[in-house]
């Protein structure tokens, strides 16, 4: 369950902290004290996307602490897994910057958004103000339907077989086309491996032309300059040369090497200078012999690297790239060439898979189906016992082609009194009567999950009397085997909590300060006096408040 949050520089909050336990626990204060900044808080704690207006305005990061106690075991797997410590209690923070930037930890870690997402999804579920509009729409029905159902096994087993079923069918739909184009295709393929073909390109092939386009476009540089450097090395008939001089050089060190010790190492290297010269002057003599413009020469080397140009624009940046398209595309054209016989086979697949996806989705529709049995049963209990009497459900369902989800189609009726035909949630109920439906199917829904803690953003919305009492008491039911915190506006909820937070609002110095105070019995007394009489309490609001709350269920 959620022990504590800790929250610093968030909106209109510069420093509050709430303390939670097990149980019921409500939050209550006047509309705008910032409520709705606790939910936004917890939220961001969660990984959730989180807005940099959350930052307190002049603040450079807002800060969010919160700690969790007695984590279910998925929870526990899930953080092992992922290289953090799971003990009894886990710490989760998360910092956001006013320029944007989110820094997360989890147990003190480096973590990611989304690191937080999927340990926290096991924590908490969160129900907003306005997830009682999703039941108006049909599109929502088949997933809550597949929660109540806790299908995932079959769910899975199907989705597998209808992935299969795809992939397949996308094969053979891109094996089919009609002969013309099929044709069509087959000839500009081989045109193209024709092509490619003729070049009889190598790898490798364009850079050692290009290194000889060099040499020959150069030769008779290249040529003047050898020729000066053989000269300078080997000499001439009027001159000696760098050899000869290094050789007449290394003769008289030798010499005197022969009569002083010291100069051997000096006479063995200049004698290796003089010898490589020699064969330098040698090499570079066979080497001027290689050199001479040849104008034909350069002609083939620039067509051929011409042609290389042309077939890269068409069919790759390199050479490599289009020998790699040349083997891309002569497996295209096999697998033209042998489409009726892959066609054959793959119709055969896919009649096979659709059968096992078939059978897996009539699977899945079993549970669906099942399970809106049972789930209708427990909601018009928990519907009587929330002031709705007479109610009745149905589910509209229709079997279809198979998709993403299934083959179903399904929509909740409603009959909110006797005698009257099931009509579509949207058309039927109420904003007060859509408050206490999505409360009585989220205590259905947490029976089905081990999710120890569950918030409630003002789920009294349009309701008051009755109503708002019965809701109170099955809320204080619910939080018997988990934790509940609730955001209301009403005394007969506030009145049924274990625990009771006030949030208020002050302003100091032109700046707008939230704080968050536990409530002991009789500070309960007066807000629940407040909430009942306004700003005005009496001694009859008083005394209608401690009677509420010593009436607790």
């Amino acid at each position: 369950m959620l022990k504590d949050l800790k929250i610093e520089n968030v909106a209109v909050i510069e420093k509050a902290q709430a303390q939670f336990t097990a149980g019921l626990n409500v939050l209550t204060g006047e509309t705008g004290a910032g409520k709705s900044i606790l939910i936004d808080s917890i939220n961001a704690i969660l990984g959730n996307r989180a807005s940099r207006d959350l930052v307190r305005t002049g603040a450079a990061k807002a800060c969010i602490w919160a700690t969790f106690t007695g984590l279910p075991a998925a929870v526990k797997r899930q953080l092992e897994e992922a290289g953090y410590e799971a003990g009894d209690e886990l710490l989760l923070y998360r910092e956001i910057g006013a320029e944007g930037k989110s820094n997360c930890r989890v147990n003190g870690m480096p973590a990611t958004a989304a690191m937080l997402r999927e340990v926290s999804g096991g924590l908490i579920n969160i129900h907003g103000q306005h997830d009682s509009q999703s039941l108006t729409n049909p599109a929502k029905h088949l997933a809550l339907l597949d929660t109540y159902a806790q299908n995932q096994a079959e769910y899975t087993a199907y989705r597998q077989a209808y992935k299969q079923l795809i992939a397949v069918k996308r094969q053979a739909d891109a094996l089919s086309m009609d002969e013309a184009e099929k044709q069509r295709r087959t000839e500009l393929l081989r045109f193209q491996l024709d092509e490619i073909d003729t070049a009889a390109l190598q790898p490798g092939e364009e850079e050692q032309l290009a290194a000889r386009r060099q040499v020959v476009s150069h030769a008779q540089t290249i040529l003047e300059q050898v020729n000066a450097a053989h000269g300078a090395l080997a000499g001439g008939d009027e001159f000696g040369g760098a050899a000869d001089l290094l050789g007449a050089a290394s003769g008289s060190l030798e010499s005197a090497a022969a009569l002083d010790e010291s100069l051997k190492e000096s006479s063995e290297r200049l004698s290796e200078l003089y010898y490589t010269a020699r064969e330098l002057a040698t090499d570079l003599a066979d080497r001027l012999e290689t050199y001479g413009f040849d104008p034909a020469e350069l002609d083939r080397l620039e067509e051929r690297l011409d042609a290389i140009y042309r077939l890269k624009q068409k069919y790759g940046g390199s050479v490599e790239e289009v020998l790699a398209y040349a083997e891309k595309a002569r497996a295209e054209l096999e697998g033209i060439e042998r489409a009726d016989e892959t066609l054959a086979a793959l119709s055969e697949q896919k009649r096979l898979l659709y059968g096992q996806a078939r059978n897996a989705a009539e699977a899945l529709t079993g549970t669906r189906l099942a399970a809106f049995e049972a789930m209708e049963k427990q909601l018009v209990e928990a519907c009587t016992f929330l002031n709705m009497p007479g109610v009745r459900f149905t589910l509209q369902h229709s079997r279809g082609p198979l998709a993403g989800t299934g083959q179903d189609t399904v929509e909740f009726y409603i009959s909110a009194n006797p005698g009257e035909a099931p009509k579509p949630l949207a058309k039927i109920a109420s904003g007060g009567e859509l408050s206490r439906i999505m409360l009585a199917l989220k205590s259905a829904l947490a029976e089905k999950d081990d999710i120890p803690t569950i918030i409630y953003d003002e789920i009294d919305t349009g309701v008051s009397g009755l109503a708002a009492g019965r809701i109170g008491q099955k809320l204080r039911q619910t939080a018997r085997g988990r934790q509940v915190i609730c955001i209301t506006h009403t005394a007969q909820i506030a009145a049924q909590a274990d625990s009771q937070l006030l949030i208020q609002k002050n302003v100091q110095a032109e700046r707008t300060y939230t704080e968050i105070f536990p409530l002991d019995e009789e500070g309960r007394v007066r807000e629940v006096a407040r909430i009942i009489s306004g700003d005005q309490i009496t001694e009859l609001s008083l005394a209608n408040a401690r009677e509420m709350l010593g009436g607790r269920a």
